[in-house]
């Protein structure tokens, strides 16, 4: 028989198997994938840890890497092609203090005009004019091209012409003719007023100008074409008689020669 006065020392029988249906904290109760973690940490969480985010990157190239890559390149072709220009430039430049090229000269030796006739606003004649143009480089040959020439007569064009090429070897002189030929050129007025005026008078002064393109040469080494212009002011020619024939008074004249990198014929004046 049972002694109903001892003390009770155990649970009911099946009491262990049971899980409660709650925590004794208040919380739900645990998974059991977790509940070894729970009961061994208690930091246990009742949901799986969410997996780490991986961002799509739309452009694989644009990372850090990949531009500091980039902008040393840059920096590296930006670099050499400086040092290149610099070093072209620095043999250009001592090229031309070895070689020093100098302008070409010209000079009109002679002028003549025949069957030169002025009426209200019309001017007729036939000009022939010889240059001898001279190479004054010890070292450099000159190449002239495209070789056009203008007479003028107080700002008002009378003729224009144009030139065969032809070239110069060093300390070399060529004679150089060109003509003009004006029939029943149309002139301002007062511009055929003066003019008519200036050959009674016995003399008249016209204008040359002269545009080629031009490049020097020395062995292999060959300078870029440059624009040449030759001024020359107040040539006179002389007038004896009303027949229309005239010829160079004053002797020779110097021109006056101007060379410029080329930019078209924008350079003119």
């Amino acid at each position: 028989m049972e002694d109903r006065n001892k003390p009770a020392t155990g649970y009911p029988t099946g009491y262990n198997q049971a899980q409660p249906s709650y925590d004794p904290n208040g919380y739900p109760p645990a998974q059991s994938s977790y509940s070894a973690t729970t009961t061994a940490t208690g930091t246990g969480y009742p949901y799986a840890a969410p997996p780490p985010a991986v961002y799509y990157n739309p452009n694989p190239y644009s990372t850090p890497f990949y531009d500091q890559r980039r902008t040393a390149f840059l920096r590296r072709l930006i670099s050499l092609m400086v040092v290149v220009f610099l070093i072209m430039a620095g043999i250009t430049f001592i090229m031309w203090l070895i070689i020093r090229p100098h302008l070409p000269e010209f000079r009109l030796n002679s002028a003549s005009v025949s069957s030169f006739n002025v009426n209200a606003t019309q001017v007729t004649g036939d000009w022939n004019l010889d240059f001898t143009v001279r190479n004054p480089n010890k070292k450099m040959s000159v190449y002239y091209d495209h070789i056009e020439s203008t007479f003028y007569y107080r700002g008002a064009q009378l003729s224009d012409t144009f030139v065969a090429p032809f070239s110069q070897g060093k300390k070399n002189e060529t004679t150089m003719q060109v003509k003009f030929a004006a029939a029943s050129q149309y002139v301002p007025e007062s511009s055929a007023k003066a003019l008519a005026s200036d050959r009674s008078s016995g003399e008249v002064g016209f204008n040359v100008r002269i545009w080629a393109w031009v490049w020097f040469k020395c062995g292999g080494w060959r300078t870029r074409m440059h624009y040449l212009r030759v001024f020359c002011d107040n040539v006179k020619i002389g007038f004896s008689s009303n027949r229309g024939v005239g010829v160079l008074s004053g002797g020779p004249t110097n021109c006056k020669v101007y060379l410029s990198p080329s930019h078209g014929r924008a350079e003119r004046e």
